[in-house]
């Protein structure tokens, strides 16, 4: 059960948690250039395959971009009006050549460096530009899936190694920003926030799994504390019950969990970040705001982003509330009684959670 419900306005924690926010936010730098790159990858797919469309996918086109910015997401769709790719037709693995090819043409002569792989890839071709936006930044790489219509339902075929799955990424990119227009942002900034959190916890979950997570629990606008805490809670009873499943109703089996991790051992990590975020917003209502700060600076783990504030103090507050609880305890059960038999005494006092 929930010990404590977020608060609906802004308070010291949400401010906190805005600053720390802004500070994974992609740069406007990282931004103009990853948009940059993605229409010249588009622009050479289109030209080496006429009739092409192009679609955006990923953090940059979903608005959840973290910095440093980590790669940037397109698909073409490639026209097949013989069918001649598909489940029980030819695989992927011509028109991922052709496209790589494509890509090496059409921008090896800015990208003197660029390296583009194939081989080995399960869904997408790999760009490596190796060329950083600015001194200081890792390079940033592109992921470009090539795609084909499903002529006999929804979504696309997409690769699998030298097969086909069918998926909706287009599908997908418009939930989202329909997600963000309905909670004006709230939606990213949520996503954003989740993302820090799996990316200094081992990743226990992908992306896009947290988005889709975040779908049915971030619906409309509010707080940050508000947007983290309903999502952490419905990521807990959604997982418990079983893997992610396709928002766009189109992919046969669901999102996977990460290789590295069990579906129990993730569940784990959520319990114990929705009871750090609960503490700190309860310490916040009990007024200890250095402490609620400490706990939420915790919770993500990254000093850069959220620096534990001053420990001195912290355990002042943490002594203070100590006090408090046990001067509230005894108003209302009266002086400690003492307990003795026949061989021990001892004085009874009750447990209190977070008291230290």
């Amino acid at each position: 059960m929930t010990l404590v419900q977020p608060p609906v306005h802004a308070g010291t924690l949400e401010s906190v948690l805005n600053a720390a926010r802004r500070r994974i936010e992609v740069s406007d730098e990282e931004l103009k250039e990853a948009r940059y790159r993605r229409a010249a990858i588009g622009a050479a797919l289109r030209k080496e395959f006429p009739g092409s469309h192009i679609y955006v996918n990923g953090s940059v086109a979903h608005g959840d971009a973290l910095t440093p910015l980590a790669d940037v997401d397109l698909g073409c769709v490639v026209p097949d009006t013989e069918r001649t790719y598909g489940p029980g037709r030819v695989g992927p693995r011509p028109l991922k050549d052709r496209a790589a090819n494509a890509i090496r043409r059409g921008l090896r002569e800015q990208y003197g460096e660029l390296r583009v792989e194939v081989e080995g890839r399960k869904r997408s071709i790999l760009v490596r530009f190796r060329e950083p936006v600015r001194s200081g930044l890792p390079d940033f790489t592109a992921d470009v899936i090539v795609a084909i219509d499903n002529p006999d339902g929804d979504g696309l075929f997409i690769p699998r190694f030298d097969g086909w799955d069918r998926s909706d990424p287009e599908k997908h990119t418009e939930l989202v920003q329909e997600a963000n227009l309905r909670t004006n942002s709230g939606f990213a900034r949520t996503v954003r926030l989740i993302k820090h959190w799996s990316r200094t916890h081992d990743k226990p979950l992908c992306s896009w799994n947290i988005k889709a997570l975040s779908l049915p629990s971030v619906t409309r606008p509010t707080t940050l504390l508000e947007g983290v805490h309903a999502w952490f809670k419905f990521a807990i009873e959604s997982l418990s019950h079983g893997e992610t499943e396709d928002p766009a109703h189109v992919a046969p089996h669901p999102i996977k969990i990460p290789e590295n991790w069990k579906r129990a051992e993730v569940v784990s990590e959520l319990r114990q970040g929705l009871e750090l975020l609960e503490r700190a917003i309860q310490l916040e209502q009990e007024g200890y705001k250095t402490a609620a700060v400490d706990a939420l600076a915790r919770l993500f783990n990254d000093a850069d982003m959220l620096p534990l504030p001053d420990q001195t103090k912290v355990r002042e507050e943490l002594a203070r509330r100590t006090r408090a609880l046990r001067d509230a305890e005894t108003k209302v059960f009266g002086a400690p009684a003492l307990l003795t038999s026949a061989t021990t005494s001892r004085e009874r006092t009750n447990v209190q959670s977070w008291s230290a």
